[in-house]
C-alpha cells in the first residue's frame, strides 16, 4: 500500500525516536553516532593543539574535517526540525515554531552547532581560551543522547522524581559544612597555636575553614589542610563520621528513585504488550487468564 503521507510527515517520523516501540530510527542512530564521534574529536583536538603532541599532523587535519561535517549535519538537522515540527499541533505556524525554538531541547540543539559554525565561518584561524570555551559547548550534544537513548530519559525522570528529597539532603549537607567550618574556625583559627602559625592562615575565617569542611565531609581528604590540636582532631573525627551520611543520603534517595522509575516503566511496558490483561492485582482470578488462552 503506497505511503500517502506528506514528505514533511515522513521526515518528522524519521528524525524523531519511536517512543511506542522504544527504539531508534536509522536517522536517530546516525545522529547518536555523530554525537559520540564529536566527543572523540574534541578529545583529539585538545591533544593535536599542543606543540609537543606525539600525534602526526594529518590527525589534526582529519579531526577538523570530521568536525566540519558533523557541524553541517547538526545545522541541517536543526533546520529540518524547524520545518517538520509543524506536524505537532502545538508548534504549527510561525508562533508555534517560535515557541518550539525556546524549548530546552531546541536551545540545546542550537548551542550544539552554532558556536562552532560561527568560528568556522568567521574565525577559522582563531585560537585561545575563548575558542576552546566555545568548543566546550559541544557538551550540549549530550541532550541529543537524552532525546534518543532511553537510558538518559530514565536518569532524568529519576532525578526529577527525587528532586524534593535531594534538595532536603543538600540543605542538610550545607548546614553540616557550615557548622563544621565554624567549629574548626573557633578551635584552630581564632588563637595562634604555638609551633603552627599556618593554622591561622588555613582556618583564620569561616570561609577558609569551609574548604577543609567540604573535603572532609565528602570523604575526599586531600590532606592539604588539617587540624593539629587534640580538640581540633576530636572535632574533625566527629565531622568525618557525619560525612558518611552526606554521601549515603543522596545515594539512597537516587537508588530508590531509580528503582521506582524502572518498576513503573516495566509495568507500563507490560500493559502495552498485545494480549496483556487490563486489570492485574493480587485478587485477580488466574482461571480467567487460562480461559482466555483456551479460547
Amino acid at each position: 500500500m503506497p505511503d500517502t503521507r506528506s514528505l514533511r510527515a515522513r521526515i518528522h517520523e524519521a528524525i524523531e525516536p519511536d517512543e511506542r516501540r522504544h527504539r531508534l530510527t536509522w536517522v536517530s542512530g546516525v545522529l547518536v553516532t555523530l554525537v559520540l564521534v564529536s566527543f572523540l574529536t574534541l578529545a583529539l583536538e585538545t591533544e593535536t593543539a599542543r606543540a609537543d603532541s606525539g600525534l602526526p599532523a594529518w590527525v589534526g587535519v582529519l579531526v577538523g574535517q570530521v568536525n566540519t561535517v558533523i557541524v553541517a549535519v547538526f545545522a541541517a538537522e536543526y533546520l529540518l526540525r524547524l520545518w517538520v515540527v509543524g506536524e505537532n499541533p502545538r508548534y504549527r505556524g510561525v508562533a508555534g515554531r517560535l515557541r518550539y525554538m525556546v524549548t530546552p531541547l531546541a536551545l540545546a540543539d542550537l548551542a550544539a552547532f552554532l558556536p562552532e559554525l560561527i568560528i568556522g565561518l568567521f574565525f577559522p584561524h582563531a585560537s585561545g581560551g575563548m575558542v576552546a570555551a566555545l568548543r566546550a559547548l559541544r557538551l550540549f550534544r549530550l541532550f541529543k543522547l537524552a532525546r534518543y537513548v532511553p537510558a538518559f530519559g530514565i536518569v532524568g525522570a529519576a532525578v526529577r522524581r527525587a528532586g524534593p528529597p535531594l534538595l532536603a539532603s543538600l540543605a542538610v549537607a550545607a548546614v553540616q559544612v557550615y557548622v563544621a567550618a565554624l567549629i574548626l574556625y573557633f578551635v584552630e583559627g581564632v588563637q595562634p597555636i604555638p609551633g603552627h602559625p599556618e593554622q591561622q592562615e588555613r582556618f583564620g575565617s569561616v570561609i577558609r575553614a569551609m574548604w577543609w569542611a567540604v573535603v572532609t565531609l565528602t570523604t575526599v581528604g586531600y590532606g592539604d589542610v588539617y587540624p593539629v590540636t587534640p580538640l581540633g582532631r576530636f572535632a574533625a573525627a566527629l565531622v568525618a563520621l557525619a560525612g558518611i551520611g552526606i554521601v549515603a543520603m543522596p545515594t539512597g534517595i537516587l537508588a530508590s528513585a531509580f528503582a521506582e522509575e524502572f518498576r513503573e516503566r516495566h509495568e507500563r511496558k507490560a500493559r502495552e504488550k498485545p494480549g496483556a490483561p487490563s486489570h492485574a492485582g493480587p485478587d485477580a482470578d488466574p482461571s480467567a487468564d487460562e480461559d482466555v488462552r483456551a479460547e
